[in-house]
């Protein structure tokens, strides 16, 4: 009985190895295709919701009235691509040119981090070793790396999202043809259920109120007089979907930038209030609020997820941490053989209702 314990302990070892494996030896594939998805997915989460504005968005209306049902379908997602493009040609050419000033301005940013040190050092007595601080060059170097790596494969992640939209009408009917049994049908199509309707909630949601956060901050630094505003509310948008770690990024950045770059401690302090205020109030108010249980995630499980995506795919393996997660979350909490997984997971221990049909 032992022997056979250890084997199969053995087994899973070697079968959690070759999954870390080929999830590090495939990111150059499964990277882009993870973005296109994520892409594709909050595309058609935004038409979902934007369809709820439109008539004929019930079950009895779109079965009496299909051309026109359908007609709107069309219209939201039509809406949502536009939408999407709209975002990238801003960034294009509105947030991007501002990273070039910025990537020219580190040299000097980085001469007044050490001065800024020197400073404290010399204030608190404190001896100061010009190495303790980070190259911010080599910094950015290595996020825009990281970057660079996902932008040069627009051309796949394109790809990826054509077929992905062309397959999407066939997707139910392949996945009643996988599984013919009507009861392990019903089961398998209610946790794909609570996947995509958990998912579309979260990221639509997500995308909204770090969206609003972003264009906040961006006035609130704008109207205080701090440098790179747009940047630093662009670094607030995105960092937000990286949890816990996300807002202490999206914070700390502007504000060290104004106590080194501000003649006084004016500006910094009203960027702390001002950014960590609007962080409280999106992030912990009105974020569990309008995501509801979604996110019903211990926040330990939420940084170690963090670092091992982070470790295996980077940056994009820390944005994307959070959707994997529920995921896992939800289909663990599916099997009774697993469910105990879910309840590690869980904030609290209540976890997603069991299909029992």
């Amino acid at each position: 009985m032992r022997g056979i314990a250890k084997e199969f302990n053995m087994n899973g070892i070697i079968i959690f190895i070759a999954v870390i494996m080929f999830l590090w030896l495939g990111r150059s594939i499964l990277i882009p295709l993870l973005v296109a998805t994520f892409l594709w997915y909050l595309i058609n989460a935004t038409a979902t919701y934007v369809r709820k504005i439109f008539p004929f968005n019930n079950d009895d209306a779109r079965i009496a009235r299909p051309i026109a049902a359908r007609a709107f379908d069309w219209t939201s997602n039509i809406l949502s691509v536009l939408v999407m493009c709209g975002l990238l040609y801003f960034f294009a050419t509105q947030i991007q040119p501002m990273f070039r000033e910025l990537v020219v301005a580190l040299p000097e940013l980085q001469h007044k981090f050490v001065q800024f040190g020197n400073y404290l050092s010399q204030s608190l007595g404190l001896h100061f070793d010009a190495g303790m601080i980070p190259n911010i060059a080599n910094v950015a170097a290595s996020v825009g790396a990281s970057v660079a790596g996902i932008v040069t494969s627009t051309g796949m992640i394109l790809v990826y999202m054509i077929f992905l939209f062309v397959e999407q009408s066939t997707f139910n009917k392949k996945f009643a043809a996988l599984i013919p049994n009507k009861r392990e049908y019903k089961k398998a199509r209610f946790i794909i259920d609570s996947i995509d309707d958990n998912m579309k909630k979260y990221l639509f949601m997500k995308t909204v109120l770090s969206g609003i956060t972003g264009v906040l901050s961006y006035f609130w630094l704008q109207m205080i007089g701090v440098e790179f505003a747009g940047i630093w509310a662009f670094i607030v948008f995105v960092t937000s979907y990286i949890p816990t770690i996300g807002a202490i990024v999206a914070c700390a950045l502007p504000i060290l930038y104004s106590l080194v770059t501000a003649p006084s401690l004016q500006q910094p302090l009203l960027t702390a209030v001002g950014l960590i205020a609007l962080q409280v109030i999106f992030g912990n108010i009105l974020e569990p609020k309008f995501t509801g249980k979604t996110l019903n995630l211990s926040t330990l499980a939420i940084l170690i997820n963090l670092v091992f995506w982070g470790m295996i795919w980077g940056i994009a393996g820390m944005f994307f941490s959070v959707p994997l997660l529920v995921a896992i979350f939800i289909i663990t909490a599916q099997f009774d053989s697993t469910r105990w997984i879910a309840v590690l997971l869980s904030a609290d221990g209540k976890i997603p209702d069991k299909n029992e049909e």
